[in-house]
């Protein structure tokens, strides 16, 4: 067996979980799996893989072999892909990572006509508020929002959206809406714990002035599925993006306060694994959501 097959069979080892549902994949044998492996192994000289009663486990050296392999593959399959022209599609697996409401609310909703265009592609969702190591999780690219402190990331920003302050038309029959920042101390806050855009601390620009409020509420939660859960349960009022209460908004069933001042913006980025090329796939799958956001594509 050639060294592209050996890397391949490897691959399909570690995403199966084992050697029988590689065998399958491949069409081919258990034995011959278990043969290309013992084999790549001795080539190598290195252990690639742990075997137990609880599964397959790749040693470090394995990892780092799967990266690579994979990522040579799909240079393989992407290169095969452009000579026959992009009317055959993309093929192979797109390994995504998004925060859970965004990807929720604006990304799992949209990706009909992206795989309808691109029939041989499988997405791979990786759903996770944090920032997440994408080198190792074999991540092709991850949306993020909010500002990038690491200037080293390859990126590219999508587009940009204000924050707001919003809240229920019953919480606000109750306790009354806020007139001026400083109302918001009167009130019920709702804190973002893991927010990019201040968590706490809540700045309100307009003209020349500026007021910083540090909110006050017994709420406090750390990922945005909870605090649109708060809001509108009419529990409190929150400091969010645009986009975390799009639809709320749209009906009506959310409102927004403060309207004569403006608050931060936060950016929605594409983020690539550094010291990678883009995949083909990544590019087109940034560029249909660009596109869907209201940007060229670069």
């Amino acid at each position: 067996m050639d060294r592209l097959a050996a890397m391949e069979t490897f691959v399909y080892v570690l995403e199966t979980g084992s050697f029988s549902a590689a065998a399958r994949r491949l069409n081919i044998g258990q034995p011959a799996v278990s043969k290309t492996i013992a084999q790549l192994e001795e080539r190598l000289g290195v252990r690639l893989l742990i075997r137990s009663t609880r599964g397959l486990t790749p040693t470090e050296a394995g990892e780092t072999f799967y990266q690579r392999a994979k990522r040579a593959i799909e240079d393989i399959n992407e290169a095969e892909v452009a000579a026959r022209g992009s009317g055959s599609g993309l093929t192979g697996r797109l390994r995504l990572c998004a925060p859970v409401t965004f990807a929720r609310m604006h990304i799992l909703p949209q990706l009909g006509p992206f795989l309808d265009a691109h029939p041989k592609l499988i997405i791979d969702v990786v759903l996770d508020d944090r920032h997440i190591d994408l080198v190792a999780e074999g991540i092709d690219v991850a949306l993020r929002l909010g500002a990038l402190n690491d200037s080293s990331l390859v990126a590219r920003k999508l587009c940009t959206r204000r924050l707001v302050i919003v809240g229920t038309p019953a919480y606000f029959a109750r306790y009354g809406e806020p007139q001026t920042p400083e109302d918001l101390l009167n009130h019920q806050a709702v804190v973002y714990t893991q927010s990019r855009g201040g968590g706490a601390r809540w700045v309100f620009n307009r003209a020349q002035e500026q007021r910083v409020i540090n909110a006050q509420g017994r709420i406090q939660v750390s990922a945005a599925e909870g605090i649109r859960t708060v809001v509108l349960s009419g529990l409190g009022l929150a400091m969010a993006s645009q986009w975390m209460f799009e639809p709320e908004v749209a009906s009506g069933d959310v409102v927004t306060v403060l309207n004569q001042w403006q608050m931060p913006t936060m950016d929605l980025w594409a983020i690539f694994p550094t010291g990678h090329l883009a995949s083909a796939k990544a590019r087109a799958f940034v560029d249909y959501f660009a596109q869907i956001f209201g940007t060229a594509s670069a």
